[in-house]
């Protein structure tokens, strides 16, 4: 079957003008699923994982769908981290400008006066839920014009704990309003409010065909023990080969802790947390970004939505929690068609529940070369395996347009 174009889904010749600017021309699954739906005014539940180009599937149909003589905000964007939040205005501004729209930003660790005028004045919000209700107490604005509501990354919102507040948020929104709801999961609590915030939604997952002939990840796990992690880490950052690493850590206090004790191992590192301002995250991503520091220690939210190019390792300091956590960690490298190198550091008590990540991600053998203990065979004799699921890693075309001018997600 011939490849859709963007036209060929429905979208207008000036969107497509605005899309090939940023060298745009080909929809990714996702997109040729979603923007059909959205432009014909369903509501959406969407299954797929960062990089598939999520962000474009609901940020073409919105400009679509709205004018600029619309009573304003015409479109809500929720989404769980400042990062996430500028990333998607970024991908939308040229967009909305070629319809004569307008977008604002609107989230924590910033002015709120500014915030507040820019958001009055938008076509299109996109906030973080607890931002955004400072502003609604404040009665700056309101959600009584909205006609599309967007839950981006929905279950990170939950393991944030903003459900209360989204929840406020939505019952503020018109109930004849046009929902779209993107998550990791449609399982679980994502799965009960994806229902209760929608009406007849058409549902879509989007798992993506692996690209055997794109460059791959090395994915390597390393017995340590706890005494020695230090040691070991600084041993792979002193790797002629490497060039930008992200060092992910559990906690903020055990982000700002490492990066002192790099220090004294004469290696630089910069820290990004919930707890540093808004200013002091972006000035680090940005000396990170130009190479300045080519270390950056991050804890799993603060790097939520973070794209950066040439990231050549990434390395789990202390183990993800669980499969996603890791997928999500690991999607970090290994973009844009560039190979990349994931660490993971395991102590000998965390053997088994890292054993089962890598198992059902298809990295048995990649565990095995550890030397820890590997979860129990099968019936068949390998490995306990569940099937492929959303959330692996992209193949090369989609990496690509994932991180070309920053991000098209």
């Amino acid at each position: 079957m011939p490849s859709k174009s963007f036209a060929d889904l429905g979208v207008s010749p000036v969107v497509v003008d605005a899309l090939r600017a940023r060298d745009i021309t080909d929809p990714f699954a996702i997109q040729n699923l979603v923007i059909p739906d959205v432009l014909a005014g369903h509501d959406v539940l969407a299954k797929s994982p960062t990089g598939s180009g999520k962000t474009l599937a609901f940020a073409v149909p919105i400009v679509e769908r709205l004018q600029a003589t619309d009573r304003r905000p015409g479109a809500l964007i929720l989404a769980p981290t400042r990062e996430l939040a500028l990333q998607i205005v970024d991908d939308m501004s040229e967009l909305a400008h070629a319809r004569a729209l307008s977008v604002a930003c609107v989230y924590g660790g910033a002015g709120i006066e500014r915030q507040m005028k820019l958001a009055r004045r938008a076509h299109i919000v996109v906030a973080t839920p607890g931002r955004l209700e400072d502003i609604l107490q404040r009665r700056a604005i309101t959600l009584e014009q909205i006609k599309i509501l967007v839950l981006d990354e929905a279950d990170r919102m939950l393991d944030m704990g903003f459900r209360p507040a989204v929840d406020r948020i939505v019952a503020r929104t018109p109930r004849s309003r046009q929902t779209l709801f993107f998550s990791a999961t449609l399982e679980g609590d994502a799965g009960t409010i994806a229902k209760a915030y929608t009406s007849a939604p058409r549902r879509h997952e989007h798992v993506p065909a692996v690209d055997h002939d794109a460059p791959e990840t090395e994915h390597r796990f390393l017995k340590v023990q706890h005494e020695a992690k230090v040691a070991h880490l600084v041993h792979e950052l002193n790797d002629a080969q490497r060039g930008l690493t992200i060092v992910f850590v559990r906690t903020k206090r055990g982000c700002d802790r490492l990066v002192k004790r790099l220090r004294d191992h004469n290696v630089t590192a910069l820290a990004m947390h919930g707890d540093k301002t808004q200013s002091q995250r972006e000035k680090a991503l940005a000396r990170f970004e130009r190479g300045e520091v080519d270390t950056l220690v991050a804890t799993d939210v603060a790097a939520r939505g973070i794209d950066v190019r040439d990231v050549t390792h990434v390395i789990n300091y202390d183990m993800p929690e669980d499969r996603d956590g890791y997928v999500h960690r690991t999607g970090r490298t290994g973009r844009a068609g560039a190979s990349g190198i994931s660490v993971t550091f395991v102590l000998g008590d965390q053997a088994k529940d890292m054993s089962r990540i890598a198992a059902d991600l298809g990295l048995h053998k990649e565990f095995s070369l550890s030397g820890l203990p590997t979860q129990t065979s099968g019936p068949g004799g390998g490995p306990k395996r569940r099937p492929q699921r959303p959330g692996q890693r992209p193949g090369r075309r989609e990496r690509a347009q994932a991180s070309a001018g920053r991000s098209h997600r």
